[in-house]
């Protein structure tokens, strides 16, 4: 490792993610999923839990290489039967109100090549059977963090200019931690004032209750619905207990629920899609009446389309994103291949559930409640990047009348 004050940076990351990703006190139980290759990093997030007063740490490992082993040899059927004690571990960390951290380095074709309905069926079957943990992150029950680290397969998608594996994953580290401020003399100052920004700007969306969006761009014109009493949010949200934490790192995003049966029109994607271990390209999206009606991709057109027939949510919209094409992690020019960062340089929409929070009062809701309110209900939620310099969007009111929101990709 070469990258100057390595070491350093990755102990201000480990703080930034405990106190600030999921802040962390005394009597918690953390949930922590990682890759293998990133020990020194579940290390040090294990020890700032621990210092933050956590009563335990359970520490959930992956890795690629295995999981592709598993998915290319194990017979369907027994990939999709998911025992019983993996659903009751989860039952039991939501009764235990568990913060979830999950660190992101997976090789974004780790599966590529795999049959894909078998991998659709796998995603279906733990999508089903987690639902409840779903439900639980979905309406903010629980503190939850998606954040990321530097892996040599990713960094080799995102950097193959370089030469060797070491500068790869270097350059991706740096990346990552300009992207999450970790550079910044007081990282958690810093994030607790983007904390404030984007709140901001999410009430300012809040005062409008447009019925309705309008996008348009190349290749895009698209109106998706907005239902009654929806609420955007920003970087941070607040869980059960009341106590303040940030669901992805980095963010960039204030974002809201759709209404489920009101989305119409065409929309193409601007950036790739990793999903299910696939990369997925130039996507375009037919929508009536809410639903995707036709779908097609340059490539990964098979897993794409095994995703939205997942079931009948998969083929509706779960969430309205917009983050302006100058948003840092745009500006830096990178693609990243990984939706956590990708989606945080362009305006998104995503497949699949929608967040019970963002309806006033959906967190209280039955799920036929939030279905009446038009939140779709899925067991997947996948996010598709949209957003470019050439993007406009309207906002549409209750009379008809129109408010610019973007113009040329950025706030109007």
């Amino acid at each position: 490792m070469v990258l100057p004050n390595f070491e350093e940076n990755l102990q201000k990351y480990a703080r930034a993610i405990v106190e600030v990703g999921v802040n962390v006190s005394k009597s918690h139980t953390v949930v922590l999923s990682i890759d293998v290759d990133q020990a020194p990093l579940a290390r040090m997030i294990t020890k700032e839990a621990y210092a933050l007063g956590a009563t335990e740490v359970i520490v959930k490992w992956a890795d690629d290489i295995i999981n592709r082993e598993v998915m290319k040899h194990t017979p369907v059927e027994r990939l999709t039967d998911i025992p019983q004690y993996k659903i009751d571990e989860s039952l039991d960390h939501i009764e235990k109100g568990a913060s979830r951290i999950s660190v992101r380095s997976s090789d974004p074709d780790a599966l590529s090549g795999i049959d894909a309905e078998k991998i659709a069926a796998y995603q279906s079957a733990v999508g089903k059977a987690m639902i409840e943990q779903r439900k639980a992150t979905q309406a903010n029950k629980v503190s939850w963090l998606v954040a990321a680290a530097s892996g040599a397969k990713w960094a080799a998608k995102v950097f193959p200019e370089l030469e060797t594996t070491e500068e790869q994953v270097d350059a991706l580290w740096d990346a990552i931690f300009k992207a999450v401020h970790i550079y910044d003399e007081d990282p958690i100052a810093t994030w607790k004032e983007k904390d404030v920004t984007l709140e901001t700007k999410a009430e300012e969306l809040n005062a409008q209750q447009f019925t309705a969006l309008h996008y348009t761009a190349p290749g895009t014109d698209l109106t998706v619905g907005l239902p009654a009493g929806h609420r955007w949010e920003g970087a941070g949200s607040l869980n059960a207990r009341g106590e303040r934490f940030m669901a992805n790192m980095p963010t960039e995003e204030v974002f809201t629920a759709p209404d489920a049966n009101r989305v119409d029109g065409v929309v193409r994607s601007t950036k790739p899609l990793s999903y299910a271990g696939t990369t997925i390209l130039d996507m375009e999206f037919t929508f009536k009446d809410g639903k995707v009606v036709e779908v097609t991709a340059a490539q990964g057109e098979e897993t794409l389309k095994r995703l939205i027939e997942t079931d009948e949510g998969a083929a509706r919209l779960g969430e309205v994103a917009l983050v302006p094409n100058q948003s840092p992690i745009s500006q830096s020019g990178l693609t990243f291949f990984n939706t956590l960062f990708d989606e945080n340089a362009s305006n998104h929409l995503a497949l699949g559930s929608g967040y019970a929070f963002n309806i006033v009062g959906g967190t209280e809701m039955s799920e036929e409640e939030l279905a009446a309110a038009g939140l779709n209900r899925s067991t997947v939620h996948v996010d598709f990047m949209i957003g470019s310099k050439d993007m406009n969007i309207d906002g549409i009111k209750a009379d008809g009348s129109t408010v610019p929101v973007f113009r040329n990709g950025e706030w109007a």
